[in-house]
């Protein structure tokens, strides 16, 4: 319960980092580059340094949400995206409960011959034909067991056209729903920031979803090395070659964290990395604002 009234609070400061449709951060009301504003060049350039010599290829997109100061590191660098498609598919749907045009009860049949998926999730050993499962059940297994049979289902009953163009009204410059296509760090940033504003919106449905993202069974990356107790809601996935995560950081001060990476000879060396990345984001967003008295 006190982390819901905290996080309450929190929303009511979300549109200080909340974005146009383009993407781009909108300043807080009253602030200008003369006021208290975190600085963040010192931070990438030590991510910058933790990444140097790495064989793999990352996009980095970082997002203060108080002051809506972000940077980035090959940020728009086209990346498979793996798993971390399932966050917009799952948002789509959350989406159109929001608007009436669909409801969490709505069941969808298994069809093995377009559904079957192996790989992460629990479907694939126990769904039959003709098994229904409701929305709200696969939206749920999509994002915590990362199933990617509940995926296909959800992109089936949705219209991947329709997926698609949701995308795309967001903002993203690389709207695909297959895992082996790209994405983008910053497009990333931008589902994460429509979480929010469903959040502030929909307080029933973006709370559900950002719970969901916070207890996922891999939580490996972004919270791996991260004080206990930090709530991190957060989708990480791999491919050969690729460990991405990508979330919003409940710290103190929070912020949106996008760690993309390509060319990995080792995918959980990978994710070690990205939770290195991540533990000096926080400890840098932390002293900066010791640092200005806040």
């Amino acid at each position: 319960m006190r982390k819901r009234v905290l996080f309450s609070i929190l929303l009511i400061m979300i549109p200080v980092a909340m974005v146009t449709a383009a993407g781009a951060p909108l300043a807080a009301p009253g602030w200008t580059a003369n006021t208290w504003h975190p600085g963040y060049e010192p931070l990438k350039a030590q991510i910058m340094a933790c990444l140097a010599g790495d064989p793999a290829t990352y996009g980095v997109y970082f997002l203060d949400l108080e002051s809506g100061k972000s940077f980035g590191i090959n940020a728009d660098l086209p990346i498979p995206q793996a798993s971390t498609v399932k966050v917009p598919i799952v948002l789509y749907v959350n989406h159109l409960v929001a608007q009436g045009r669909a409801s969490w009860s709505d069941r969808v049949a298994y069809q093995p011959a377009t559904d079957h998926r192996t790989g992460a999730g629990a479907l694939q050993f126990f769904a039959r034909p003709g098994d229904t499962y409701s929305l709200r059940v696969l939206s749920n297994l999509a994002i915590t067991l990362s199933d990617n049979v509940a995926k296909a289902m959800l992109v089936r009953h949705l219209g991947a056209s329709n997926i698609k163009r949701f995308m795309a009204s967001l903002g993203a410059s690389h709207p695909n729903i297959n895992g082996e296509e790209p994405t983008t760090a910053r497009d990333m940033a931008i589902y994460l920031q429509a979480i929010l504003r469903l959040a502030r919106e929909n307080p029933e449905l973006g709370w559900r979803m950002i719970d969901d993202l916070s207890h996922t069974i891999w939580h490996v990356g972004l919270p791996g090395q991260l004080p206990p107790g930090i709530q991190v809601a957060h989708k990480e996935g791999d491919i050969t070659g690729v460990s991405n995560d990508v979330g919003i950081v409940f710290s103190s001060h929070p912020y949106i964290l996008c760690i993309l990476s390509d060319g990995q000879q080792d995918i959980e060396a990978g994710f070690r990395k990205i939770s290195e990345i991540s533990r000096l984001v926080y400890d840098y967003q932390e002293q900066v604002y010791r640092s200005l008295g806040r």
